[in-house]
């Protein structure tokens, strides 16, 4: 696999001056970031890989943070492109599909699933990893659906991102991801970040505005007390069996 990433870095780099586009940049960053981790992510390392001067790459994206924004968005958009259709008819269904959606994600790739995990949101008060806001209005949109009230669907966005968040970081760090923030200072050019996430704004997720309030509640006290019971509970029935 990496020989092959090799040549295909190396087709592209001779004809990426005459085709760049912001889509391709992010797909490069994102197989840089397979092969050796955020962390050796630059905008000039891309840019030798792409065979243009790095400057050039400003045109289509404003710098570092907005590139690892796009990669988020790059794989949290293969999710939702990706989702059953028959599966979300019943609400326990579509969270089965969106679990293994997001697993599935950590599994082919490792080293870029933390960004998804740790990095900001386009709102603060979003949880990783159902962080993007298509996702996570997506996702609230479903299950009011299906007839959960406005505090249940947040509480189950809740207790869903908790459970992949453990699960998939510990896979991720398993299989060789370094799981601590991106350390090394970020160019951030002209890029108005907090606003936005990948091509998508809080505009655009009318769900995710309208439930601001009660996604942006510290209840982590209580959640942590309400997984601890559920976890005493399976056990106590596997040792009482």
């Amino acid at each position: 696999r990496c020989v092959m990433s090799k040549e295909l870095s190396k087709k592209r780099s001779r004809s990426a001056a005459g085709r760049l586009s912001r889509e391709l940049i992010v797909e490069t960053a994102l197989e840089q970031i397979d092969r050796s981790g955020a962390q050796g992510l630059s905008m000039r390392s891309l840019a030798q890989e792409l065979g243009v001067e790095a400057m050039s790459l400003y045109r289509y994206v404003h710098g570092r943070e907005d590139l690892l924004e796009g990669v988020i968005a790059l794989l949290l958009g293969r999710l939702t492109s990706n989702l059953d259709d028959e599966l979300a008819e019943h609400w326990q269904g579509f969270l089965q599909d969106v679990a293994h959606k997001v697993r599935q994600i950590a599994i082919d790739h490792p080293h870029a699933f933390p960004l998804v995990a740790t990095r900001h949101p386009a709102a603060p008060w979003l949880r990783p990893p159902l962080r993007s806001v298509e996702v996570v209005d997506m996702f609230l949109r479903t299950l009011l659906g299906h007839g959960f009230t406005d505090a249940q669907a947040v509480d189950a966005y809740r207790a869903f991102s908790s459970f992949l968040l453990g699960q998939l970081l510990l896979e991720s760090a398993v299989r060789g991801a370094e799981t601590g923030p991106v350390e090394e200072p970020l160019d951030e050019g002209d890029a108005d970040i907090p606003e936005r996430d990948g091509q998508v704004g809080l505009h655009d997720a009318p769900e995710v505005r309208r439930l601001r309030s009660l996604l942006s509640e510290d209840r982590s006290d209580e959640e942590f007390e309400v997984s601890l019971e559920v976890l005493l509970d399976r056990l106590n029935r596997d040792v009482t069996q």
